[in-house]
């Protein structure tokens, strides 16, 4: 009730209205994260998953630093003014942050506004991965995550196998050269893995894909423990589901707690068997 007091935006809609900072609900901070979007004019994204949430678009307004730098300040006061503590700051958006040729600057300004007005919350970016091809944003994501920054960067990993990649994502970017750039990239810095489990075409992963996202979930551990023996450099594993609307609906659907539930209890058995040890969350 409170954070409807607030005005905060629960399905993210306020998105597709040309706003680039937006107060929102997030299962996955449990509490109240302030979205950043650097794509007030249309959708820009380098997936096309059947699942997105972002509803055709277009306005008339660009991408101003000046401006969201304004926005940012005025909504973290006012949330100063509430006593309503903000969890984190995060890029997400409508499309992926991180192939925006304002992402860099965006983020170096979010994050001395956050150290001034809101030290506690956490920086976050959720992006696909596809910007860790970019040398630059590569170079970009890691020292921010290894920095003063202290970029939380929550990783998409939808599939174990190119077939389902091509089913969930539906990308230009190769799938095996996406996977090898995040391997690279958790040898050199955290992140948290986060997977979206639905149905496409009726249709759930088939135990195949399952077994062998299992073994990606895995090997990445492998890596990031290697890179990182105290913590490891893969911090956590998100599954969560389909809970909003997409344009496409019903083509994704939304499968019972109980299949992320089995997904879940499945991949810890595999993470100790293998002796390892990985938290492992699931939002409905």
């Amino acid at each position: 009730e409170r954070l409807l007091i607030i005005g905060s935006v629960k399905n993210h809609r306020e998105r597709e209205r040309g706003i680039l900072v937006y107060p929102v609900y997030s299962r996955r901070s449990n509490g109240l994260s302030m979205g950043i979007n650097l794509y007030p004019d249309d959708k820009h994204c380098s997936f096309d998953c059947p699942y997105c949430e972002v509803f055709p678009f277009k306005t008339d307004y660009t991408f101003s630093l000046e401006q969201m730098e304004a926005d940012l300040r005025q909504e973290l006061s006012r949330m100063i003014q509430l006593n309503v503590p903000v969890k984190d700051i995060c890029f997400s958006g409508n499309g992926e942050p991180s192939i925006s040729p304002n992402f860099s600057k965006a983020l170096n300004a979010a994050s001395l506004i956050r150290d001034k007005m809101a030290p506690e919350a956490e920086m976050v970016v959720i992006t696909n991965g596809t910007g860790l091809l970019s040398p630059g944003i590569f170079s970009v994501l890691c020292q921010a995550a290894n920095g003063a920054m202290r970029l939380k960067i929550w990783l998409k990993l939808d599939a174990g196998t190119p077939e389902w990649y091509t089913e969930m994502n539906r990308s230009s970017t190769p799938y095996q050269s996406l996977i090898d750039k995040i391997k690279e990239f958790v040898s050199l810095a955290p992140v948290s893995i986060q997977t979206m489990l639905c149905s496409v075409n009726g249709k759930e992963p088939i135990p195949e894909e399952v077994s062998a996202w299992e073994k990606l979930v895995l090997e990445l551990t492998r890596i990031g423990m290697a890179a990182n023996p105290n913590k490891g450099n893969v911090r956590d594993i998100q599954i969560y589901g389909k809970a909003r609307p997409a344009p496409e609906d019903p083509l994704a659907e939304a499968l019972p707690q109980d299949y992320l539930d089995t997904r879940k209890a499945s991949l810890e058995k595999a993470i100790a068997g293998a002796g390892l040890a990985l938290l492992i969350q699931t939002f409905p």
